[in-house]
């Protein structure tokens, strides 16, 4: 049974972790290039949360969005 768990440990430190191990070295020369994956996911997230802001503002001005807290009949 040690052996199993020795073969997972092995998996994660050996190949899974080696590019986190990558990052981490190169933030010591240059933060920029090491953080650099995650500059990318905030634009990433920046662009739907506007995306997702523009559709509701559409839905509400086109009227689809029904406010009543009474649409429900669990709320009634």
């Amino acid at each position: 049974m040690k052996s199993f768990f020795e073969a997972i440990q092995s998996l994660f430190v050996d190949f899974l972790f080696l590019p986190l191990d990558f990052l981490r070295h190169l933030e010591l020369k240059n933060w920029w290039l090491a953080n650099l994956i995650s500059w990318i996911f905030i634009l990433i997230c920046m662009k739907y949360i506007v995306y997702w802001c523009k559709e509701l503002k559409k839905h509400k001005e086109s009227g689809e969005d029904n406010q009543d807290t009474t649409a429900h009949s669990f709320l009634k």
